[in-house]
């Protein structure tokens, strides 16, 4: 048998000292297989002669990837955006609200010179009056031609003047508000800044020219009645900027109705009642944005009507056959602070109906 560390075969002939001796000098200590760097060929660069022994790895990207790049140009395009927006915004930076002015109302009663004329046919009083070619309810407050300001758009203008004209059709020609039964329709489109002096004039009605409900809507006696629901309209609206944060609409607008007596026979006479608003609404940006208006004046014309009368709380008109009662207006105290002056004027001949 051979030694321990020869094959059976014993060692193989022209190998001096057996192949153990050939590789004695080489060490591979433990520092050498630590270190040494080992690396798999793939398929294609075992197929190639010429492959490199170790392959390199790609080298890494430093910086941001394409996605990170397009995310921060999406980032800055947002926000300049954002900025762009907020300087071209059309409602501007937020600014300090105005005040909103109190109503200031002036009623004026005018007195008939003789009896009232009146006729069954109501038709017959309209066609023999002024108000002959006056249009019907709404048709007789169209809108103007709008057109932008300085300061304010189309839209702006368009608002305004709608707001307007909802709160004259409702506070003019609404029969619930004209019977003096309801408020509400007309009140929901004032500012919520001048809701207390419009609930004040209904509870303590006043003549100090801030207090009359004669002031905000027109109301008659409840002891009268329209004899013909078809209420003869004419007028205008006009708006106009009178600073950058504020638009202004003047309304003026004649109505022309015809009462009788509540519960009277439909052949009892009617007569005509005619009643000549002028108003002011101003609108801020917030009002535009809530359809609500500012009313900040009213003057009232209304007649036939008895100077004597308290045309403070509601219109008592004259009806037909009726004059006028003697005495005139209310006495005014010239020491008395806060109260208006007691105003009242003659019906000329030319505004009633011609028999």
């Amino acid at each position: 048998m051979g030694g321990p560390g020869e094959p059976p075969e014993g060692t193989p002939e022209g190998t001096p000292g057996g192949g153990e001796d050939e590789y004695r000098s080489v060490v591979f200590d433990e520092s050498f297989i630590r270190a040494a760097r080992l690396q798999e060929y793939s398929a294609q660069e075992r197929m190639a002669d010429h492959a490199p022994a170790v392959r390199r790895r790609p080298p890494l990207h430093r910086g941001l990837s394409r996605q990170a790049l397009i995310l921060v140009l999406l980032i800055a395009v947002a926000f300049g955006t954002a900025i762009y927006m907020g300087v071209r915004h059309p409602y501007g930076a937020p600014q300090a609200r105005q005040p909103v002015e109190p109503l200031r109302m002036t009623v004026i009663p005018l007195s008939p010179q003789g009896k009232v004329p009146g006729s069954p046919d109501a038709e017959y009083l309209y066609t023999h009056s002024p108000a002959a070619q006056f249009s019907v309810g709404a048709e007789g407050i169209p809108l103007p031609a709008s057109r932008r300001t300085a300061h304010f758009s189309d839209s702006d203008v368009v608002a305004a003047l709608t707001t307007a004209k909802d709160y004259i059709v409702r506070s003019s020609l609404y029969p619930e508000v004209l019977d003096s039964s309801q408020v509400r329709p007309a009140r929901v489109l004032l500012d919520p800044d001048q809701l207390d002096q419009f609930d004040q004039s209904f509870r303590h009605p006043a003549a100090d020219g801030r207090h009359a409900p004669t002031g905000w809507l027109v109301r008659f006696d409840p002891a009268v009645e329209l004899a013909d629901r078809r209420i003869r309209v004419q007028g205008s609206l006009q708006a106009a900027e009178t600073d950058p944060s504020t638009l202004e609409v003047t309304a003026d607008h004649t109505f022309v109705y015809a009462l009788r007596p509540v519960g009277a026979d439909a052949h009892a006479p009617a007569s005509l009642f005619t009643v000549r608003r002028e108003l002011t609404f101003r609108f801020d940006r917030a009002d535009l944005r809530t359809r609500q208006a500012q009313l900040i004046v009213s003057y009232v014309q209304a007649g036939p009507l008895s100077c004597a009368g308290n045309s403070i709380y509601h219109l008592q008109p004259l009806l037909a056959g009726q004059t006028a009662r003697s005495g005139g207006p209310a006495g005014t105290n010239p020491y008395a602070t806060g109260s208006a002056t007691a105003l009242c004027g003659t019906l000329a001949a030319g505004a009633q109906p011609k028999p």
